[in-house]
């Protein structure tokens, strides 16, 4: 049983088709450029693959089914070009529903028919040097001034750093009302005092853009204020069950795409006299990945129907971002050893899969950090 209909069937194969003409045949260049070319944004959002939440007024598509979102980062794990792409699901599952839920009537209008078209690359920055994934520690102020904001600060590991026009910014508004006093601001390229650092050397995913940003006294209109002030920390709980769930249902798809070309080299290498396929140790390896994998999907699916439905809960969104980041990780490295020293080299999909995969237990909220959240709900 499919939670997919022949309109997901047929946005499957369009998106497929966009990879083929528009990703693929440059993605090569976009990883020695270490960036993708902002056109491929444009070329998505004039096929109606990025924006699809934004409402129909503004050129979206108007639809907050995430079961579209799946799909997309089924195809991109399916191609082995996660890296490139990486910029296209943030933009779509992480960034873009703050500005469908948060935007005043003036905002929606300055702002969201750029990224409904990809003209207007988003971004959003969290992380500082000094605080990685503990958001209360956040430094970077924006002190207000008459009708505009002082912003001051650092962030990194930013993707689609160097390539955004929009950035949600993490900062605190009232320095000394803790949480309560952090609040969401979006700078926007070209404005003063806003830098961006190195593009980051990274160990995989190296067609994404990952950039450090700079602040310094950049001054933010009022009327780039997210929402309310005061209310960061609540509304980035809103998202991160979508965040968690899209990077858990990229894990297994790129598991199962590991999984299929590990079993067409091995059917096909010969090693003393046999096909890779033939010994014991091969058959058991993928008997155990297929198996992590056919028992992974209907609890990913399940949590998807259950995002839609407004009832996916922090816990289960933990559980699919730990389960899937995981089973992602450990399958490139047992499928990439079935292809002896060949799944070293670049030519094959899965020695670079093997590196874009490290990140994923780490980015979204660590392994770690999972396991805290998912032990509230198991011990009440």
């Amino acid at each position: 049983m499919t939670i997919y209909d022949e309109t997901h069937d047929l946005f499957r194969a369009s998106f497929r088709s966009f990879l083929e003409a528009e990703l693929l045949p440059r993605f090569d260049e976009f990883e020695k450029a270490g960036i993708m070319d902002r056109d491929v944004f444009v070329q998505a959002g004039k096929h109606g693959f990025v924006g699809f939440s934004i409402p129909e007024q503004y050129g979206g598509g108007d639809t907050r089914d995430f079961r579209f979102n799946a799909i997309i980062s089924e195809e991109i794990a399916a191609t082995g070009a996660g890296g490139g792409a990486l910029g296209l699901t943030l933009h779509n599952d992480i960034t873009t529903p703050y500005f469908v839920e948060y935007c005043n009537e003036e905002q929606s209008a300055r702002w969201m028919p750029g990224i409904a078209s990809g003209e207007l690359i988003t971004a959003i920055a969290m992380t500082e040097p000094g605080t990685g994934s503990d958001l209360a520690g956040v430094q970077t102020t924006a002190i207000r001034d008459g009708d505009e904001y002082v912003l001051n600060g650092a962030k990194t590991f930013i993707t689609n750093g160097i390539n955004s026009d929009l950035v949600i910014v993490v900062c605190r508004t009232d320095p000394s009302a803790g949480r309560k006093g952090m609040s969401l601001l979006v700078v926007e390229r070209g404005m003063s005092g806003f830098e961006r650092g190195r593009n980051l050397d990274k160990v995989g995913q190296h067609s994404a853009d990952t950039a450090e940003l700079f602040f310094s006294d950049v001054r933010v209109p009022v009327a780039n204020l997210l929402g309310e002030e005061g209310h960061a920390f609540d509304y980035l709980g809103f998202n991160l069950a979508q965040e968690r769930l899209s990077i858990g249902t990229y894990g297994l798809a790129a598991a199962e795409a590991a999984l299929g070309w590990t079993i067409d080299y091995v059917k096909d290498r010969q090693a003393f006299g046999q096909p890779l396929a033939a010994f014991q140790n091969t058959k058991f390896v993928l008997a155990e990945v297929a198996t992590e994998c056919e028992v992974t999907r209907p609890f990913i699916e399940q949590s998807v129907m259950q995002l839609n439905e407004g009832k996916l809960s922090p816990a289960k969104a933990a559980m699919a971002k730990m389960w899937g980041s995981e089973l992602q990780k450990r399958t490139m490295d047992r499928c990439l050893q079935l292809f002896g020293g060949y799944g070293y080299m670049l030519e094959y999909p899965i020695g670079r899969a093997y590196a874009d995969a490290r990140i994923a237990t780490i980015y979204g909220g660590t392994t770690e950090i999972m396991k805290t959240i998912i032990s509230k709900e198991v011990l009440g």
